[in-house]
This record gives structure tokens, sequence and C-alpha cells, in this order.
């Protein structure tokens, strides 16, 4: 490792350490290497520059955030909320059960854990609470998990950045998170289902059948989104940028002109909201860029990829050893500088052990999500306890099972693939 590279190093751990946004600590431990290279500073502004006007599907991420905005501040969670206690709040542990499947719906729309966990996860915690059959740390620690499901199934912002460091098809990662967002979601359910018989909670009233359709009627231009953005890219209709601004347009209509819910200052107040996250998404990106042309320099990932090719490490052993990896980052790194700094130190490795870079973006996706329900960082714990007031102690103290469950499904997608390629295969993907 080289002096310039060293003291880069150093300058992003010690600024993050004390406090500095990564994304300012990135930048700023990229100033320092070429500065000690005796390099142009103006490279990094170059970097940046060329690298976010090259990447159009970059314009999806703030479209995907203004989308899901969009939804909260109407009723369209509220429909959502209410055709799912009316189909699955009449079992045992129904509201845990409405709590799961609000997130896989609504992730079909949104490709956002936070604005899940924010939108309709406050919602349905809430209903939890008042139902008396659940601790306030259980219902908060539930919806946090389930809200990982969000950036898995289709639309996905964390796929996208992937998408962006690997020159993998945004299509194809997308097709590649139904299955194992379902499995979440399955896994999820089931520990509820155990949760429900342990404290014997008996089932919830159910919605008479005959107000199913009419809820369902209701909700039905909301179910409508997911099948409109799938069947928009992969119809060949739209590219996956353009079909951020068709959700983002079609979120924008229901609110506004067919359930008449959002006010002009609430759309204000929705663009204001979406431009924050926006932001902090391409300053991380930005010096990812400048961060990704040092490592290219260094020509870190290749040494990686010709030292495991030489001690001859299986392809198993390696997506186990970088799981573990980033199960550990996920402790203390947001998603977003994972996906953007870290694993694209891996995707030559990758290339050289012949594993397929859907799979592997998937993977590391889903890996990514199970750190932000992981303390001490897990951004969704303090989501939760800003929007419901839960302590964060009571919410960690029931994390645990839902993080062993939610790994258990990683290990699944680890050790078959299948769960992964199965549907990007039957429309096409050759990997």
């Amino acid at each position: 490792m080289s002096v310039a590279l060293s003291l880069c190093l150093l300058a992003i751990f010690v600024l993050a350490a004390i406090g500095t946004p990564v994304a300012y600590s990135i930048l700023v431990g990229s100033i320092v290497y070429l500065a000690v290279k005796g390099q142009d500073v103006a490279i990094a502004g170059e970097q940046m520059a060329s690298g976010l006007y090259d990447s159009f599907v970059l314009l999806a991420v703030p479209l995907f955030i203004v989308a899901a905005n969009i939804m909260n501040a109407g009723t369209i969670s509220e429909r959502l909320l209410k055709f799912c206690v009316a189909t699955v709040g009449r079992f045992r542990g129904g509201l845990g059960h409405v709590n799961v499947v609000s997130s896989i719906i609504f992730s079909g729309m949104s490709g956002s854990a936070v604005a899940d966990a924010a939108g309709v996860g406050r919602i349905v915690t809430e209903m939890m609470r008042k139902s008396g059959h659940y601790s306030r740390g259980y219902a908060a620690a539930l919806t946090a998990a389930s809200a990982t499901i969000g950036p898995i199934i289709p639309p996905s912002i964390p796929m996208v950045l992937y998408a962006l460091v690997s020159n993998t098809s945004v299509g194809y990662l997308f097709l590649g998170g139904v299955t194992p967002g379902l499995t979440m979601g399955a896994v999820l359910m089931g520990m509820n289902i155990l949760y429900a018989h342990r404290r014997g909670i008996a089932a919830d009233a159910a919605v008479p059948l005959r107000e199913v359709p009419r809820l369902t009627l209701q909700a039905f231009p909301v179910l409508l989104m997911p099948a409109i953005l799938l069947y928009g890219i992969y119809g060949g209709i739209a590219t996956p940028t353009e079909a951020a601004a068709i959700a983002a347009a079609y979120a924008l209509f229901l609110a506004t002109v067919f359930y008449r819910s959002l006010t002009l200052k609430a759309f204000y107040e929705v663009l204001v909201d979406s431009a924050r996250p926006s932001a902090a998404v391409g300053l991380v990106i930005g010096g990812a860029l400048v961060l990704n042309y040092i490592v290219a320099s260094e020509n870190i990932g290749t040494t990686i990829a010709q030292t495991l090719a030489g001690i001859d490490v299986s392809p198993l052993a390696f997506m186990l050893g970088i799981n573990l990896l980033l199960l550990a980052l996920g402790c203390v790194l947001d998603a977003s500088t994972i996906i953007l700094v870290i694993i694209p130190l891996f995707i030559p490795a990758c290339r050289e052990l012949g594993i397929d870079l859907v799979y592997f973006g998937v993977v590391a996706v889903v890996n990514t999500m199970i750190g932000l329900v992981t303390p001490p960082y897990g951004i969704l714990l303090f989501v939760i306890n800003a929007t419901t007031r839960i302590p964060l102690a009571e919410i960690i103290r029931e994390i645990w099972a839902f993080v062993a469950a939610l790994i258990l499904a990683l290990i699944m997608m680890i050790l078959f693939p299948e769960i992964i390629l199965w549907l990007p295969r039957l429309f096409g993907y050759a990997g």
C-alpha cells in the first residue's frame, strides 16, 4: 500500500470517527491522496462531473424518492393498509402479517426502506400498539425488519447504485430481487406466527368479507403501480430511469386527481423532503466516484482478484467470507457507502471466480439492508424511534430475532443461487 493511499484511508477513518458525514470524509481523503501524489486536485471534480454526467440511470434515485414521498403525503398509504388488513389481518397475529405484507406491496412502489418505515410502517406500528397484543418494542422491531424488503423487490434504489459501479443490467437486478424479497417476507411472517403462538395472541376481528371487494377496488389503482413499472421496463417501453419518472407522475396523479388528497403546500413539502436525501446520496456518489478512481489507480481490485486466484478460494467460500465482512461493515456504515465504495473492490474477484454479478449484487444488497437494522448504526432503528417515540432500547431488545431470521434468508440465497437467478433467466438472462 502506497503512502498516499495510507494517508487517504487514515483521513477518511479519522474524519468519520469524529462524526464527519461519510461523503465529506471520502472527499477530503481523496483530496489528500491527490495532493500527496502531486496530481491536480481538479481531478476530483472531473471524476465527479464525468461520472454523474455519464450515468443517466442515477436520475432514477431522486425520482423514486419523490414517488415514495408523494404516496406517504397523500392517502395512498392508508388505502393500501386497509386492503392489507382486510386480506391478512383476519389470521392469528394478523397485524404483524399486515406489517410485513404492506411492506412487500409498498416496496413495489418506492424502492426505499426509509420511506417504507416512515410512512406505512409508522401507521401500522401504531395500530399494533393500540391493539394491546404486541409490545411496543416488538411492533417497532417488526416494522424496521419488514422495511428492509423495500429495496429488494423492484424498484430498488440500492440496486441502481450497484448497477452504476458494476455495469450490470438494472432490469435483471430488479427481477433478481423479486423472489429474495418474498423469501424475506416469508421468514418474517414465520417469526410473527411463532410470536403469536408463544404469546397466545388471538385472531383479530376480521373485516367482513362483503367489505373486501370495496377495499380492494379503492386500493386497486395503488396496486397497479408495480405492474406498470415492471411492464414498462421488461416490455421495452421504458428504461429504469424513465420508469422512475412514470412512477413519480403516476403517484402524483393518484394523490392529486384520483384521490384528491395532496394539497399544493403538501406537494412543496414533498419536493423539499425529497431533495434532502437525494442530495445526501448524490454527495456519497460523488465521493465514491473519486475514490473509485483512486482504487483503479492503485490497482486494488485486480490485486485482490489475483490474490484469491493464487490461494485457490472456492466461489462459495468467497461469498461466505465477503458476506461476513459486509455484515460487520453494516453495523457501522450506511448501505450507500458500502455499495459505492466497498463492493466495487470485489467485483474483479467475482469475475475471476466466475460468480454471476446479478447474483452477487442481489446478495450484497440484501446484506446491506440487514445492516439497516443492525445496532449500533442501524438507520431504520433511528427512523422508527424518531417517528414513533418508542425507546431505542426496547426496539434493539426485540430486533435480534428478526436479524437472525433475515440472515437465515441471506444464507439460503447464498447457498441456492436459483432463488435469485430463476426469474431473470425466465426473461432471457444468460448469466
